[in-house]
């Protein structure tokens, strides 16, 4: 049986990742900050809870013994991620982004895809068939927000895309690290979730799907790559 962990897994895109996994046989874990509402997200579901705080390396390290302790692991999905936006909603704009948003957003979003990814890289390693997958955002794409026909041009902020590109260059690398691994970026789509204040277009069912189906890579699937439902995404 495979097993996976999800981090911020309590609501929006993990909390349906990690349905439709258990859904498709996963023993699943929900990682998530909030003990009570992880745990009650976990027995929703019939997962199995586990604290895990992507930015505090003592809550990332205890997690990972739990799970070592209780079998180990096959999957990881890094889904945890912070937007910083202002008023009624409001996306910062550049003239605006500070060095301090800028390491807030990073200590999530990046640093935290490091610290989780390092502490359970000796349990993935002894997986038959180990799975990373890293929620990314088609805001990471150089190609997409430098061509003015691309709808992600116009999006004004600097600190969120620029957190998520680098999510897809430590996924390019730890791909290439760990070449018995199956270590790819996606991309959800526009989603309606907390992080965007529910503005998004598409339903979590919606933007669970490539989490989902990347997560269950088989071991001569793609690695390296960065995706979304339809196929590669340019860089």
């Amino acid at each position: 049986m495979t097993t996976t962990l999800i981090t911020g897994a309590n609501k929006g895109l993990g909390l349906e990742t990690a349905r439709q996994l258990v859904a498709a046989g996963h023993t699943v874990y929900i990682g998530a900050r909030d003990t009570e509402r992880g745990r009650r997200a976990a027995e929703q579901l019939g997962a199995r809870f586990v604290q895990l705080d992507v930015t505090d390396d003592a809550s990332v390290q205890a997690a990972a013994k739990t799970v070592e302790a209780e079998g180990g692991l096959d999957v990881l999905v890094n889904n945890a991620g912070i937007e910083v936006r202002g008023p009624d909603n409001a996306i910062p704009i550049a003239a605006d982004t500070t060095a301090d948003e800028m390491r807030t957003v990073f200590e999530t979003n990046v640093f935290g895809v490091v610290r989780v990814t390092h502490a359970f890289l000796p349990l993935l390693q002894r997986s038959t068939a180990p799975v990373v997958v890293n929620v990314s955002s088609g805001l990471a794409s150089l190609t997409g927000l430098s061509d003015p026909d691309s709808p992600a041009h116009f999006y004004p902020a600097i600190a969120y895309p620029s957190s998520k590109t680098a999510v897809n260059m430590v996924t390019v690398q730890y791909a290439k690290a760990f070449p018995g691994m199956r270590i790819n970026a996606v991309e959800p789509g526009f989603t309606a979730t907390d992080l965007n204040g529910r503005t998004g277009t598409q339903s979590v069912e919606e933007g669970a799907e490539i989490i989902v189906r990347m997560a269950q890579t088989p071991p001569d699937g793609p690695t390296g790559g960065y995706f979304d439902v339809k196929g590669s995404l340019p860089w």
